[in-house]
């Protein structure tokens, strides 16, 4: 890996906006670790893929730190200069019902918060000093059902959205001070292959523009807060969603 490009660590990146993104940054000559749980897929079909994907479970504490452990390894001259926490999981009832909190057991609840929140606070923790030594930026990808009721996300998942907002500004307040920025983006209907059924009257009511975004527009942000034309940008949560947030 050559030490002359910027590096970035990307998490779910398996579809949709993930995929999107790296492609957007490989474009501009970065270079990307991707990681999902599962295995190397031979849909990813840019340059690298393959040996820059890394498979971890983050539902596990244990496999985020061998992850951690691993990144280290990647990292030629020990610097990262974007972190990019985009996977999450939202579990759905028997038929893709929604999942209230009377549907939501323990475990449910925990597999949710590892995955969508504490492996992201672990991560920040883990590579805080290869984040320091490239000045790199760390961006969450929080959603807009983290501060309004959806018709399909569910309760866990939404807490852990809200969560991580909250998390955005109390690592953005903590890792400031040593030239690491810190914000989140919240997308709202996107257009991927996980829009659930019903999303099509969301549009028309709710969305101002009355269309749903595009995976694309969703990377061009991520881009934006990883590169020196937010240099003073720290702390913000980005809305995604067509003016649905208002």
């Amino acid at each position: 890996m050559s030490a002359s490009r910027k590096i970035m660590l990307l998490t779910g990146a398996s579809r949709g906006i993930g995929h999107a993104t790296v492609k957007r940054f490989q474009a501009e000559g970065w270079r990307i670790l991707t990681v999902s749980r599962q295995p190397f897929s031979e849909e990813c079909r840019w340059p690298e893929a393959r040996e820059s994907h890394l498979q971890a479970d983050l539902s596990d504490p244990v496999a985020v730190g061998e992850l951690i452990a691993l990144v280290k390894q990647r990292l030629p001259d020990g610097q990262l200069h974007a972190l990019v926490n985009n996977a999450g999981i939202s579990p759905k009832a028997p038929g893709g019902g929604r999942m209230g909190v009377l549907d939501t057991d323990y475990a449910a609840w925990t597999g949710v918060f590892n995955v969508n929140l504490f492996s992201t606070a672990m991560l920040a923790r883990g590579l805080f000093e290869q984040l320091r030594a490239g000045q790199g930026t760390i961006v969450n990808v929080t959603s807009i059902v983290g501060s309004r009721v959806h018709p399909f996300a569910g309760a866990a998942y939404a807490c852990s959205k809200a969560a991580l907002n909250a998390l955005t500004r109390e690592l953005a307040h903590e890792f400031g001070e040593h030239g690491i920025r810190v914000n989140a983006i919240a997308p709202g209907e996107i257009d991927t292959a996980i829009l659930s059924p019903g999303t099509a009257e969301i549009v028309e009511r709710q969305i101002p523009l009355r269309r749903l975004g595009e995976a694309g527009e969703v990377a061009e942000t991520i881009l934006f807060l990883c590169s020196a034309g937010s240099s003073y940008i720290n702390g913000a949560e980005i809305h995604i969603n067509g003016g649905q947030h208002v």
